[in-house]
């Protein structure tokens, strides 16, 4: 008999079974909810899965049903190979919009893309699957993902990321690849704003913006210094906010700030410097700026560093039917329920151990 209800079941409830109803003898939200369980726990593999399955049944069936007892590898395999990963991904926004708490001040919200190295053919090492993730630096979450397509890029899969979330108030940021026109365009039909770095794929707005800066003052400078572990790095940010004289700037839906960040390292007593620039629909101070654009590194140190670090998602080699895409969001899944958790003072890998040794700090996780 189940005896603790954990939300997420709820909801692997809502995603549409892949199999023909004559050969399931287990129950999907079954079949998920393990599979969650065990990943946090420092599952990897399905073999993994399935003995971690088998050695918790007892206290699995406090909230599962079971009816023909823990699945094989097997059955986890097919299941993520059919699994249609859309709809496993809408499952996964609707649970996530479920933690997201409203807290005051500006959401910055990066926009990035994550190769998992491994899950290339041999055949082919271009074929490697490619994700496009968005982080919330308020919630430290990760908001949702889409794969790009094998013969597309990022420019194709972002626009296909922002029409999923819900973004109306935040700052979504994005690198040199997600700067085009019709992505500004629909980060502003979403209610929110958008900073975007500018390089040489826009050349003509990035000439233009190179000579604002070195013809026109200023009206509005910001110096930032932080470091750690040896490094120093200094930050300065300039803006502009009379954009008359910019000719690419009308092509540009709801422009009203060019930045340059000017940013020097230290490290071991060995100096590099660069300068970067950016564009915005906002209309703010220089720290704001220099904040946010240094905050848009929150996904690569918070999410992506972690899921090689503590997942070894760059190691996944799963690459039959939908499985890469199914389990990327499955270790989503837990490292959502880990970032949530504010009870322990410890990193996810060793929340990952911690859960794996004490099924009240698991359960706390689920329900918590």
């Amino acid at each position: 008999m189940q005896a603790t209800n954990i939300g997420i079941q709820e909801y692997f409830r809502q995603v549409p079974d892949p199999r023909d109803d004559s050969g399931k003898r287990h129950l999907l939200e079954d079949i998920l909810t393990i599979t969650v369980l065990a990943v946090i726990c420092g599952a990897d593999d399905w073999q993994a899965i399935e003995d971690y399955g088998k050695s918790q049944e007892d206290f699995l069936k406090q909230f599962l049903a079971l009816p023909h007892g823990v699945p094989s590898n097997d059955t986890y395999r097919r299941v993520f190979i059919a699994l249609d990963s859309r709809e496993f991904e809408r499952i996964f926004l609707e649970w996530t919009k479920s933690l997201v708490s409203r807290i005051s001040g500006v959401d910055i919200i990066p926009i990035d893309g994550k190769t998992l190295r491994r899950s290339y053919k041999k055949s082919d090492p271009k074929s490697a699957i490619h994700m496009v993730s968005a982080w919330s630096n308020i919630n430290h979450l990760v908001l949702g993902q889409v794969k790009v397509d094998g013969k597309s890029n990022e420019i194709t899969a972002i626009p296909k990321l922002l029409d999923i979330l819900f973004l109306k108030g935040s700052v979504v940021t994005i690198d040199a690849m997600g700067c085009q026109r019709t992505i500004a365009e629909k980060i502003i039909e979403k209610e929110a704003d958008y900073i975007l770095a500018v390089k040489g794929n826009q050349q003509g707005l990035e000439e233009q913006i190179q000579h604002l800066f070195k013809s026109r003052t200023t009206e509005g400078h910001d110096k930032q210094i932080d470091g750690g572990h040896g490094r120093i790095e200094t930050r300065q940010c300039h803006i502009i906010q009379q954009l008359e004289w910019l000719d690419e700037g009308e092509k540009w839906k709801g422009l009203q700030s060019a930045i340059k960040v000017e940013a020097t390292r230290e490290i071991s007593g060995k100096i590099t410097s660069e300068t970067r620039y950016y564009i915005s629909s906002l209309k703010s101070d220089a720290a704001f700026f220099n904040t946010a654009v240094r905050q848009h590194w929150g996904i690569e140190n918070s999410l992506h560093w972690v899921l090689d670090m503590a997942f070894r998602e760059d190691e996944c080699r799963k690459r039959e039917g939908n499985q890469s895409e199914n389990f990327a969001i499955i270790r989503r899944f837990a490292f959502n329920l880990l970032k949530r958790d504010s009870s322990v003072r410890l990193g996810v890998k060793n929340k990952r151990l911690k859960a794996g040794w004490d099924r009240d700090y698991l359960l706390h996780l689920l329900t918590g």
